[in-house]
C-alpha cells in the first residue's frame, strides 16, 4: 500500500496491533526514475520511460507483425515522452450547472426514441443519460418500426445506439443504414422526422456509422463523411481527450473549447470523406487531442487515424449531431475510469458529458 509519509506512525501501529509483517519497500521521487537500493548502496537506476518500454519490448514486436506498424511505433514512441502530463479536464461550462432544470421542474417530459437494430448494446445507458436531463426514454427496435407499433412522429428526439448492428458484415452501420432506405415506408418516415423544425437526433459509435449513410435524408448532412476501418487495423477501447469545437449543435451548446476524456469502443472509426470539398464544407463538432490539448492524427491519442483528429459531425441547424466516442457511458463521473479528484468529489452524478443531453432537454423548452 502507498501511505502518506505523515501518516506512517499511524498505519504502523494498526499492522502492529493487527500483527501483520510489513516492509518499506521504496518512495516517490520528482526524478521520473526507478532506483533500487541494498544495503545503502544503489544497484539500479533507470529512467521510468526507459522501463516502459523495455517492459513493453515483447509486445511491441509482436505488434508491429500483427497490426499497423506505423501506430505501433507511436505507441512505443510515446512511452518514453517524459512530459505527457497525461488526462485532464478543462471546461468552458460549470458542470453543476443544470440548465435542464427549469425544464425539468415543469413536469414535462419530452420523448426520446432509444433506438436499436440486433447486435445494438448501450441503449441502457443512452436511455439513462436522457432520463437524468428530463426525458421519457423509450426503448424503439427497429422492428417496432417496421411493424408500425411504434412510429417517430410520437417523439421529439432519436438516439441511435452503439454496438454492432448485423455484426457489421456490410460494414458498419450500413446494415442497418440500409434497412431504412431500402424499406420505402421507414425511409419516408425517417425523411418525415428529419425534416421537422422541432426533433433532433443523436448517433453515437454505431450509430454514427448508420447515420452518415443516412445522410442522403438529413438536411445538412450531405458532406458528412462515412466510417472506416481504424488506422491500427485493431478494434479500439479507450479512454482518449477530445475536445468540443464551436459548431451550431444543440447537445454541444455552451461546451466550445471544453477538453475532456471520453470512452471510444469500435473497430471502424476513421472518417472518410467523398471528396475533399466534403471535408471542407462538413461542420466538425468533436476532435481527438493529445495531452497537450493540441489535435492530433497520433496514435494511440487518436484512436483510429481521421485526418486532424475528426471524430464528430453537426448540421447547418444543429439539429443532428454525429460522434464515435460513447458521451453514455461517461454521462456520470463515477462511470469515468479517471475524473479529477475534485469532480468526483464536488459532482460525481454529472459528468461534463451530461451537458450534452440537458442541452437537448433545455433547446426543447
Amino acid at each position: 500500500i502507498q501511505i502518506r509519509r505523515d501518516e506512517r506512525a499511524k498505519i504502523t501501529e494498526i499492522l502492529r496491533e493487527a500483527r501483520l509483517t510489513y516492509h518499506f519497500i521504496g518512495e516517490p521521487n520528482d526524478k521520473d526514475e526507478i532506483r533500487f537500493w541494498r544495503s545503502a548502496k544503489r544497484i539500479l537506476a533507470a529512467s521510468r520511460s526507459e522501463l516502459m518500454q523495455a517492459w513493453s519490448e515483447t509486445s511491441y514486436q509482436i505488434a508491429r507483425l500483427r497490426d499497423d506498424a506505423d501506430c505501433v511505433q507511436q505507441e512505443f514512441d510515446g512511452l518514453a515522452d517524459a512530459t505527457d502530463p497525461g488526462l485532464s479536464v478543462a471546461l468552458s461550462f460549470d458542470v453543476k450547472d443544470d440548465v435542464a432544470a427549469p425544464f425539468i421542474a415543469t413536469g414535462a417530459r419530452p420523448k426520446v426514441a432509444v433506438l436499436r437494430e440486433q447486435g445494438v448494446n448501450s441503449q441502457f445507458e443512452m436511455a439513462a443519460a436522457f432520463e437524468r436531463a428530463g426525458f421519457e426514454p423509450v426503448d424503439v427496435h427497429m422492428s417496432d418500426l417496421q411493424s408500425g407499433r411504434k412510429q417517430l412522429l410520437d417523439f421529439h428526439g432519436l438516439a441511435a445506439c452503439g454496438g454492432f448492428s448485423y455484426g457489421d458484415v456490410l460494414g458498419a452501420g450500413q446494415g442497418w443504414a440500409k434497412s431504412i432506405l431500402f424499406n420505402p415506408k421507414l425511409r419516408a418516415e425517417f425523411e418525415a422526422f428529419f425534416g421537422r423544425s422541432d426533433s433532433f437526433a443523436l448517433g453515437v459509435c454505431n450509430g454514427c456509422q448508420m447515420m452518415a449513410h443516412l445522410a442522403p435524408i438529413i438536411p445538412g448532412a450531405d458532406a458528412w463523411p462515412t466510417f472506416h476501418r481504424n488506422r491500427s487495423e485493431q478494434f479500439e477501447a479507450r479512454f482518449v481527450m477530445t475536445e468540443v469545437v464551436d459548431s451550431p449543435s444543440i447537445l454541444l451548446a455552451g461546451m466550445a473549447g471544453s477538453r475532456m476524456p471520453i470512452v471510444v469502443s469500435h473497430g471502424e472509426g476513421r472518417a472518410v470523406f467523398a471528396a475533399e470539398t466534403d471535408r471542407e464544407k462538413a461542420l466538425l463538432a468533436l476532435r481527438y487531442v493529445d495531452n497537450h490539448g493540441q489535435p492530433t492524427e497520433t496514435y494511440p491519442q487518436n484512436p483510429n487515424g481521421s485526418a486532424l483528429g475528426a471524430t464528430g459531425f453537426t448540421t447547418a441547424d444543429g439539429r443532428f449531431t454525429i460522434m464515435m466516442p460513447h458521451p453514455e457511458r461517461t454521462a456520470r463521473t463515477l462511470q469515468m475510469s479517471w475524473a479529477p479528484q475534485s469532480m468526483i468529489d464536488e459532482s460525481p452524478d454529472a459528468s461534463p458529458w451530461l451537458r450534452m443531453f440537458r442541452n437537448a432537454r433545455k433547446w426543447l423548452g
